[in-house]
């Protein structure tokens, strides 16, 4: 009977070899050495487990052409590499950045303002006037028969001695304005449809408005806009949060002020001259109009717009405003009072509305054959805020002598609480 043993050896390839062969009897004149069972048994699970990974990896390869898979880890699926290291799971998708397209379709309706005026400075020979520039961005937002409308914050076209408009196509034109709104930092102007070339109007278009109600945030968000000046810019991000009260602080007053309304933040950069520019979403809609930015040392990438859906009502009423151009000096009318500004942060200490405080009514002038009293306070004109005296006599600059004007008033009442009313006052010439 013969004995089989098994055996593990190199042959004079180096390969292994695996396999049995029977053992021959002591006649043999070579001595040959009984090989440990505990290394024979190793040979065989290391022999194993090759042959094996050969043989799964074959099927895979063979599988994976047959059902037409792609094994190069191209595509979005997960690629697993099996070897001896521990390796993380890995993904090959990628997100794509590039908003071109979108916004080639909204440049056109985004536009360039130029805010002319006059300011007062203080020199050393007393008070000067000198002619002051400052930019801001609109958004063409309707259009009629004689006028192309334009949206902007209150605070680009405030204090305005002229307001020029400059069109994709790098034309530009005046405007005047429509209406205002200094609590929601709105307003509208308009350009007149004669003033605007053929090309120009084949290079424009009214831009499309979204539902700001509907924002996600971490949603895509770009900002486009007149930043520093010079010329339209694009930046973009995620809306950062919706519904934010903010407050700020007045340039002029220096009062601090919150919001009218809750406003969208961004990380898209909002910079000086973006004001009044397009915050729009992955569609190109108009989601929002950019109002600020968050600034300090320790602060970066907040910036804030005005929601497109909480302002819409507002908007319309602003444009269906009589668009109002300045009349000449000699013809402008007067209300026909003496007053005094009331900024906002002596009539929280006084407990006084913010505006123009009436000390006289002038006898016989538009006020008093209106029923205007001393003490009241002037808070608007045509539904136009005015924080102030310079406000007042800034929008009068609209208004000729013989013009009716509707002015909203705080009357005092004996508890020492104001009460509104609008008073109904023909101007008077100016003296």
């Amino acid at each position: 009977m013969e004995n089989q043993y098994n055996y593990y050896n190199q042959d004079m390839n180096g390969n292994y070899q695996y396999g049995s062969q029977p053992q021959k009897q002591n006649h043999e004149k070579k001595p040959h050495r009984k090989m440990p069972k505990a290394v024979a048994v190793a040979g065989l699970a290391i022999l194993f487990g090759i042959v094996s990974s050969a043989v799964f990896l074959t099927s895979n390869i063979i599988g994976s052409r047959l059902l037409g898979l792609d094994m190069s880890g191209g595509g979005t699926e997960t690629a697993r590499t099996v070897n001896s290291n521990a390796s993380l799971s890995k993904t090959s998708s990628v997100v794509t950045s590039d908003v071109s397209d979108i916004v080639q379709n909204v440049m056109p309706s985004v536009v360039s303002i130029t805010n002319m005026s006059v300011e007062e400075v203080q020199n050393f020979f007393g008070v000067a006037e000198q002619q002051s520039e400052s930019a801001g961005t609109g958004i063409i937002i309707s259009q009629n028969d004689n006028e192309l409308l334009i949206v902007t914050n209150n605070h680009v076209v405030a204090g305005s001695d002229s307001l020029t408009v400059t069109f994709y196509d790098d034309t530009s034109v005046e405007a005047n304005i429509k209406g205002t709104n200094s609590d929601y930092d709105l307003a509208v102007i308009a350009v007149p449809m004669k003033a605007i070339s053929d090309d120009t109007l084949n290079a424009i278009s009214v831009a499309t408005l979204g539902d700001s109600t509907a924002l996600q945030v971490g949603e895509p968000a770009i900002a486009i806009g007149n930043a520093l000046g010079y010329g339209q810019s694009v930046t973009t991000g995620v809306i950062s949060a919706v519904n934010r009260s903010v407050s700020g602080t007045d340039s002029q007053t220096g009062e601090t002020i919150e919001s009218a309304v809750r406003l969208i933040q961004t990380d898209a950069a909002i910079n000086p001259g973006n004001s009044g520019g397009a915050l729009v979403n992955a569609s190109g809609e108009v989601i929002g109009i950019n109002s600020s930015k968050l600034i300090g040392t320790t602060v970066e990438g907040v910036g804030y717009a005005i929601p497109i859906s909480d302002v819409t009502d507002l908007i319309e009423t602003l444009m269906n405003q009589e668009t109002r151009t300045k009349v000449a000096e000699a013809d402008q009318g007067a209300i026909g009072i003496t007053g005094m500004s009331v900024p906002a942060d002596y009539s929280q200490q006084l407990n006084m509305p913010s505006g123009v405080y009436v000390s006289e009514v002038v006898p016989g002038g538009g006020a008093d054959a209106a029923g205007m009293t001393k003490g009241c306070v002037i808070t608007a004109i045509n539904g136009t805020t005015v924080s102030g005296m310079e406000d007042l006599q800034k929008q009068l600059q609209y208004y000729a002598k013989g013009d009716n004007v509707t002015l909203t008033i705080q009357v005092p009442q004996t508890n020492g609480e104001y009460a509104k009313e609008t008073l109904k006052v023909t101007l008077g010439p100016k003296s």
